[in-house]
């Protein structure tokens, strides 16, 4: 394959990939880069991607070999490929699965190599050395079962990510079927539940609004065994729960809620982080409910929001599959190498721009909207301490009568307002005569207010990140964010998908981001698009003159 001389990349040697966003073969080349490239910068005309090594392991553990990653590169790009780039992409797909770890029938679980000097090399670093035991022969060492997952961790740190082959305990079996009336998994679906269950453990990347709860049914069912289901909060596990009584053979009676409230352990037993992460004494005060049963299947919901305690439970359980679910591999911690080595590579990836062609999410329009802060507001903020200054330009009152004017403009719309900052959110709540859902509204309120904005009861609601993970509002046609967690680019992502379950009427969603300009308020929002611009949505910027004109 030979390059495309108007192509609309260009490959350098430091590794980062140019792509022309306004050329008419920008978005077919997006797609075909975006399994193994990661998106850096995304400003109007370029966007900037850059490979790593932890992108093309998880290319090759997904299924994506090599020569795939090198057609794609020379296939778009608009001038020769350097040839060292593409021999290092070679070379370092090449380094995943050197090492496996595997079950020997005599000696139990073994470090294995195709090539003896790495395997010298590994056995030699004092990261590795201690979670090893006897050398078998020139190609096998003993490994630790205890070790299973840290030795995962430390082998990705030196460079040489080991394969797992070594099998998982069946667990206690608990039948579970899914229910056949009126629904099947769709194509993607299925193919997601597959590439995890060939692979044993590992993570499925779907968009918000995708049916990522399905795929977990689904895989629940291939397991056939008692399943533990990590959540981000208590509302996201009793709607896991609704969807597992109404698309699976379980009953209420079979699924447990181990959380503030209710401490339930059942054949399907679902926990959030929270109880997870408390301590009493220093000690982590919930931890026997790893053990609490013999679980076939641990589910971790969101797990690009996995807290450290977690995956330091998780490096202990690594006999169990494990099915990690998100919508995005990004985590602002940087511990996406965690994520690979302890619950699993990249099983399978759709983008958002496919399900949405396929009707499954809904399309949209996202607009970032800039307001000039007035004279007061710029002082405060030039004079405000540098911690604070995101504060003052995220929570400025200037952007009240913008979010007004776009409530009016979307009056037979279903809208969420979101903000960070409680004062901001009563304050919004009271202008728009809006409930206001945050952190301290209880768990029942909550559900009342979702309910009413379900059933249209209500036009909208202003919420706080609570309403950021795992809230299925699919009647919410209209998001409008206010201020945010700095530059998260997975908030982004989530709060996006607020707004993208298919709307009956199949109409357009739109996703406002009102930002202040000339602030660190504006840089932040750039940031933040990165991951959905890596996806194919395009913001268009406005001046909040005109939306207040208009």
């Amino acid at each position: 394959m030979v390059n495309t001389p108007d192509g609309p990349l260009i490959v350098q040697s430091d590794k980062t990939l140019l792509l022309e966003v306004d050329h008419p073969m920008a978005a077919e080349c997006r797609q075909a880069i975006a399994p193994f490239a990661e998106l850096e910068r995304s400003p109007e005309h370029v966007h900037t991607y850059r490979l790593t090594p932890l992108g093309l392991w998880n290319a090759r553990a997904a299924g994506h070999d090599a020569e795939q990653v090198v057609d794609a590169l020379v296939r778009f790009s608009r001038y020769a490929v350097p040839h060292a780039l593409l021999v290092d992409v070679a070379d370092t797909m090449d380094r995943y699965g050197r090492l496996t770890l595997e079950q020997d029938p005599v000696h139990g679980l073994v470090l294995r190599t195709t090539d003896r000097a790495v395997l010298e090399e590994v056995t030699r670093s004092k990261k590795v050395a201690p979670m090893l035991g006897t050398r078998l022969d020139a190609d096998t060492v003993q490994a630790f079962p205890s070790e299973r997952g840290r030795l995962k961790q430390a082998l990705l740190k030196v460079g040489w990510p080991a394969e797992d082959l070594a099998g998982y305990v069946d667990g206690e079996a608990h039948a579970i079927e899914l229910a056949q009336d009126g629904w099947t998994l769709r194509d993607y679906q299925s193919l997601a539940v597959d590439g995890f269950w060939h692979g044993g453990s590992g993570v499925v990347v779907l968009p918000c609004g995708a049916g990522k709860t399905l795929v977990g049914a689904a895989a629940m069912a291939r397991a056939g065994a008692t399943t533990l289901i990590l959540v981000t909060n208590t509302v996201s596990g009793r709607q896991w729960k609704d969807e597992l009584v109404k698309r699976t053979s379980l009953t209420e009676d079979e699924i447990g809620e181990y959380s503030g409230e209710k401490k339930e352990i059942k054949p399907v037993t679902i926990a959030t982080y929270q109880i997870m992460t408390t301590k009493r004494k220093g000690e982590y005060a919930h931890l026997e409910l790893f053990g609490a049963r013999d679980w076939g299947l641990v589910v971790y919901d969101e797990v690009h929001l996995l807290p450290a305690p977690v995956f330091r439970m998780t490096a202990d359980l690594q006999s169990r599959r494990r099915l990690g679910l998100t919508a995005t591999l990004v985590r602002e911690d940087g511990r996406e190498g965690d994520v690979f080595s302890l619950i699993g590579p990249k099983r399978y990836d759709a983008p958002w721009k496919d399900i949405e062609q396929q009707g499954y999410i809904a399309p949209a329009d996202c607009t970032e909207v800039r307001v000039t802060m007035t004279d007061n507001e710029r002082l405060l903020y030039a004079t405000g301490e540098p911690e604070d200054r995101y504060k003052y330009a995220a929570t400025a009152h200037t952007k009240i009568a913008v979010v007004k004017k776009l409530v009016e403009r979307h009056s037979d719309d279903q809208v969420l307002v979101i903000g960070a900052y409680l004062d901001q959110l009563e304050e919004l709540g009271e202008a728009l005569d809006m409930p206001v859902i945050q952190g301290s509204t209880k768990n029942a309120e909550r559900q009342r207010l979702f309910d009413l904005f379900r059933t249209k009861q209500i036009p909208g609601l202003v919420v706080s990140k609570v309403a950021n993970f795992s809230i299925d509002l699919p009647e919410a046609t209209v998001a409008i964010q206010c201020s945010g967690t700095f530059g998260s680019r997975q908030e982004e992502a989530q709060r996006l998908g607020r707004v993208l379950r298919p709307k009956p009427d199949g109409r357009t969603a739109h996703f406002y981001t009102v930002v202040s300009r000339d602030t660190v308020d504006a840089e932040y929002a750039a940031h933040r698009q990165r991951f959905l611009a890596e996806q194919g949505y395009a913001y268009t910027i406005v001046d909040a003159d005109d939306v207040l004109s208009a």
